[in-house]
């Protein structure tokens, strides 16, 4: 009687573990594809094309590699970059079907950069994400702004600001919202 209990119980362990895989066969495979990026920054005109991720695992050198293109330009200090915002923005291209390089408008900013724009009034916030490296503001040639913030506000991964006037969107990785 108690090895059926046990075989039961690790039968019902298992088939629960299962039970994704067999709902969501991509999921899997999602995750461990690689994973690429491209970035055309409009305030240094550098460029990257980079694969970040494989087979599930992030490639530290490639981190650094973005870490360093996404700093503050104003100050030039380098912070690291949240790689959830990276999986956002693949998740953005994928869901937009984009191919160009995303342009980056702001990603990193020092407390004193982000200071000197509060001090300014462009509506910046001083518990601003970018201060963390978890915001990034973007806009994708090829895609209508609009169509962008669309695609940010149904994955539901963070914050999504949309500026129509400045034609760009901020996502980031904080609690879920829209302005």
């Amino acid at each position: 009687m108690a090895g059926n209990t046990t075989s039961r119980r690790r039968f019902l362990a298992l088939a629960a573990l299962s039970t994704p895989v067999l709902m969501w066969p991509g999921l899997l495979h999602a995750a461990a594809a690689p994973r690429r990026l491209a970035f055309h920054h409009t305030h240094t005109g550098e460029a990257l094309d980079i694969e970040y991720s494989e087979a599930g695992r992030y490639i530290p050198d490639a981190l650094l590699t973005i870490d360093h293109l996404l700093r503050d330009f104003r100050s030039g200090e380098v912070h690291p970059i949240d790689p959830a915002l990276l999986d956002t923005l693949y998740a953005l291209r994928l869901q937009v079907r984009g191919t160009g390089p995303f342009e980056i408008i702001s990603a990193f900013r020092s407390p004193a950069t982000n200071a000197m724009l509060a001090r300014k009034g462009g509506g910046v916030s001083t518990r601003s994400l970018h201060l963390s490296g978890r915001a990034i503001d973007i806009r994708l040639p090829g895609v209508r702004t609009a169509d962008l913030r669309d695609a940010g506000l149904r994955l539901r991964a963070g914050g999504v600001g949309y500026y129509p006037d400045s034609d760009f969107i901020h996502v980031d990785t904080g609690r879920v919202r829209n302005w």
